[in-house]
């Protein structure tokens, strides 16, 4: 088992397994006592992270501008050896490109050349065309750069957006790793509550949409990753972020001590991120015994 988080990621992991023993055998009493404080922490970073968000929200409404290229003429830049395919970073629900400042910003500083955002409108009713967006603007990145694939990054309803390019439009062939961050993939109970919007339906339990990705899909190519947390008040139930399914070559990474809106922004995750992009091997076991954050 291999830690995400560099050289010092398996200390890290015997240590949070450790704590994990630890705290199971702690009174139950004593136990939710201390799942409340980490849950009030948690929420209360959420609500920093969303202060600061929007903030940085208007400046993130418009769509990034690319020069136009002539496909005859596009570098062929290598996809091989230290150069990291390009990185497309697609937001979650009624979100822009601008909660991906500092995980872009983290990626540019350790040697990622070409890292996209994707705006696709608040006013998207349906998850199957954002995923034909991303499609063409996955097929304009190869195009403008050279490169066979890319990877993918998606928070929230980004990830969905793209598990569903990947696993049915044939997105695997230009997706060679697609990471997660609280993605509901088996539906959120969260979503229910606002069940008049056609998009928020989607990602209920059972829907038509989230019993599509169970259905058997043979041959994909692409590897997931996952980020979910035991803290995530989004996600109902907490696993629901995990991917789960036979056929596809999926890695869980369970982190602790953040929630849902701080994924996209906390470097710990960051730093799982860009080890998740680096990987040369196609891990599948579970990394769930420690945590990232």
């Amino acid at each position: 088992m291999r830690a995400y988080g560099g050289r010092s990621g398996l200390p890290c992991a015997i240590r949070e397994v450790a704590a994990v023993q630890l705290l199971s055998l702690l009174p139950s009493c004593l136990r939710r006592a201390w799942l409340s404080a980490a849950l009030i922490r948690a929420t209360a970073l959420d609500l920093a992270v969303l202060a600061g968000h929007l903030l940085l929200y208007p400046s993130g409404l418009t769509a990034e501008q690319h020069p136009a290229i002539d496909a005859t003429t596009a570098p062929q830049l290598p996809t091989a050896g230290r150069s990291h395919p390009p990185v497309v970073l697609l937001h979650g629900f009624i979100d822009n490109r601008s909660v991906f400042v500092l995980l872009r910003r983290s990626l540019a500083r350790h040697g990622w050349r070409h890292v996209e955002s994707l705006n696709y409108s608040p006013l998207t009713v349906d998850i199957k065309v954002a995923a034909e967006l991303l499609g063409r603007h996955v097929e304009d990145i190869c195009a403008r750069t050279g490169h066979a694939e890319v990877d993918i990054v998606g928070h929230s309803l980004g990830g969905l957006i793209a598990r569903y390019y990947v696993q049915r439009q044939g997105g695997d062939r230009r997706v060679r790793t697609l990471v997660t961050l609280g993605t509901p993939h088996s539906g959120t109970r969260t979503a229910q509550l606002a069940h008049a919007h056609p998009i928020l339906r989607q990602m209920c339990p059972g829907s038509a949409l989230v019993e599509e990705l169970r259905r058997p899909a043979p041959g994909i190519r692409t590897r997931f990753v996952s980020f979910w947390s035991d803290l995530d008040t989004l996600m109902i139930p907490v696993e629901t972020a995990r991917v789960e399914h036979p056929d596809l070559l999926a890695q869980n990474v369970r982190v602790t001590g953040i929630g849902h809106l701080a994924m996209p922004v906390h470097p710990a995750v960051a730093a799982g991120v860009r080890q998740a992009l680096t990987s040369a091997d196609a891990e599948t076991a579970d990394q769930d015994a420690f945590s990232v954050a």
